[in-house]
């Protein structure tokens, strides 16, 4: 159920990210969104951490649990309510201290102590938290005792300095908590992420800010977005960007880590209430007072005394900030409302006499209206007989080009073959003078008509591809590419192309083409069919589109 929820938040944020970019709207707003969202929704993650927790419970109550087993079970009880509800953590916690004592194990019973240590300090009891601390005797122990142990230290020592704000006494916290600091990283190691994040929080109290942020950068990517140990760097990182003036960064690391709480169920947290904070201070009273109270009613289900003590110095100046801008909302709506009254009677008046106006407008516009309607069909007419004008113009043009341009290609050609022929019957003459007739066959034979015929269609290409130089590119844009028509070489149709070229140019007629290029009736109509079956067009629409080919 957990997991759903948790996709569900992602592809929430993912959504928000995609459509607020396209109005302007930052990645703060966005992460707003979704941590209000998350607040409306965190029941659904207390519910299922109180399941995973009475489950726990009903494996505690079986009769054949030994004391080793108890024990593991007191512990993963105390990881629950750790850090989410006071009472029960330090309920398990004594047990824990219990249960260790009755195994005799020196490890466990120190172990314990640190659990009892944390619950304490968690709860803001710091007296109490450091008479435990006192009482661990962490000599001999495992190091993952011993960095325990020190990071509590060190927080004892860095939650009185930022409790007491005090220059003189919290100067000598801070210093006690970075020494503590200092042991908890010499028992880790470096490749671990807690070893960059104590590092990184080192740096931080040290206001060494650029270490600070390349430590705790590099921890973010090692964990979860869902998890309290993100939650815990991404609030620490934003602690360094609120302090060196990015208040915006600082903003959207809080909500992420506030969302990382809601969904681990952690109610001892400090990100929201500075997240309120800051948005307080940025002018966002409305959001500020929304987090500012949850904030307190985390506080106040977990048990954290100083987290009370905390929200109740902030909470009153946000609700009085709130109250005195909801005056100001009043008396500005007042003034408003004062001001629509009167431009509703103004609006009455003019209502009035603009009603009077346009009944007699209607008169005038049904009058204007009609003789428009007869303008228009009017202008229609005229517009349909002017296109049909520049049509038969364009055609008479386009007509007048071609047979300027035909009649000289054939003249051209006409005068070729006479001087052919002339040459032809000059030779022949020599021969039948010279009296050698064998000699006739052989200036016959040199007559080779079929490369006549083929100079002749590659006349006709050259002179119809002047008249027509876009023919073979919108021919081809009537066909997918994989059944377009290619020339067979530079200024040389196909069959295909003379064909329709021959029609394009107003020869019609099967067999008048047939003629023209040597072939059959049916060869023609075969090749006319299989051209017209390749195309997406239909054949009628075909031949009709090849006719709609200008000329140049």
């Amino acid at each position: 159920m957990k997991d759903i929820h948790i996709v569900s938040v992602c592809l929430t944020l993912f959504f928000c990210l995609t459509f607020t970019s396209a109005f302007s709207v930052t990645a703060t707003d966005s992460l707003l969104y979704v941590l209000t969202r998350q607040i409306e929704e965190r029941e659904i993650y207390i519910r299922e951490k109180e399941h995973q927790i009475n489950q726990l419970r009903d494996i505690l109550r079986q009769e054949d649990i030994s004391p080793q087993q108890q024990f593991k079970l007191y512990s993963k009880l105390y990881t629950h309510y750790q850090s989410f509800q006071y009472d029960s953590a330090f309920a398990y916690a004594l047990r824990l201290e219990q249960k260790a004592r009755q195994l005799n194990d020196p490890v466990k019973i120190e172990y314990a102590k640190l659990k009892i240590s944390f619950t304490l300090l968690s709860s803001g009891m710091y007296k109490e938290a450091f008479d435990s601390l006192n009482a661990v005797h962490i000599q001999y122990m495992p190091d993952s005792l011993n960095v325990e142990y020190h990071v509590l230290q060190a927080r004892a020592f860095h939650d009185l300095a930022t409790y007491n704000a005090d220059k003189y006494y919290a100067s000598s916290y801070l210093i006690k908590g970075n020494m503590h600091l200092d042991s908890a990283i010499a028992h880790l190691a470096s490749d671990k992420p807690e070893y960059a994040y104590l590092s990184g929080l080192k740096y931080f109290k040290e206001k060494k800010y650029d270490e600070a942020i390349r430590k705790f950068v590099l921890v973010l990517g090692k964990y979860p977005p869902s998890s309290h140990d993100y939650a815990k760097t991404a609030s620490s990182l934003a602690g360094v960007y609120r302090d060196t003036g990015n208040t915006s960064k600082a903003i959207e690391l809080l909500c992420k880590a506030a969302i990382a709480d809601i969904q681990s169920a952690i109610q001892e947290n400090l990100a929201l209430l500075n997240l309120a904070e800051l948005l307080y201070q940025t002018g966002d009273q409305t959001n500020a007072y929304l987090f500012i109270k949850r904030a307190l009613a985390d506080a106040i289900a977990y048990g954290a005394r100083q987290r009370q003590t905390q929200v109740g110095t902030i909470l009153p100046i946000i609700e009085g900030e709130r109250l005195v801008t909801a005056e100001s909302q009043k008396s500005k709506l007042f003034v408003y409302a004062s001001i629509v009254s009167l431009l509703s009677l103004l609006v009455v008046i003019f209502a009035i006499i603009i009603f009077k106006q346009l009944k007699q407008l209607r008169i005038a516009k049904k009058t204007v209206t009609e003789a428009n309607q007869s303008l228009q069909e009017a202008n229609e007419k005229l517009t349909e007989v002017n296109l049909i004008l520049k049509q038969t113009n364009d055609h008479l043009i386009e007509a007048n080009k071609i047979k300027e341009e035909y009649i000289g290609y054939s003249f051209n050609m006409y005068s070729d073959y006479l001087n052919k022929l002339e040459k032809l019957k000059q030779s022949v003459e020599r021969k039948l003078l010279s009296k050698k007739y064998e000699d006739i066959n052989h200036v016959i034979d040199s007559v080779n008509l079929k490369k006549e015929r083929e100079n002749l269609f590659q006349s006709f290409d050259q002179i119809f591809v002047t008249l027509f130089p876009n023919f073979i590119t919108v021919f081809n844009s009537y066909f997918e590419e994989e059944n377009e028509f290619t020339a067979k070489e530079k200024g040389s149709f196909s069959i295909e192309f003379r064909i329709f070229a021959l029609i394009r140019m107003g020869i019609h007629d099967p067999e008048q083409i047939a003629k023209i290029l040597g072939y059959s009736i049916r060869t023609i109509y075969n090749y006319k069919t299989k051209v017209k079956n390749k195309s997406f067009l239909s054949n009628e629409e075909f031949e009709q589109k090849i006719m709609e080919i200008r000329a140049f």
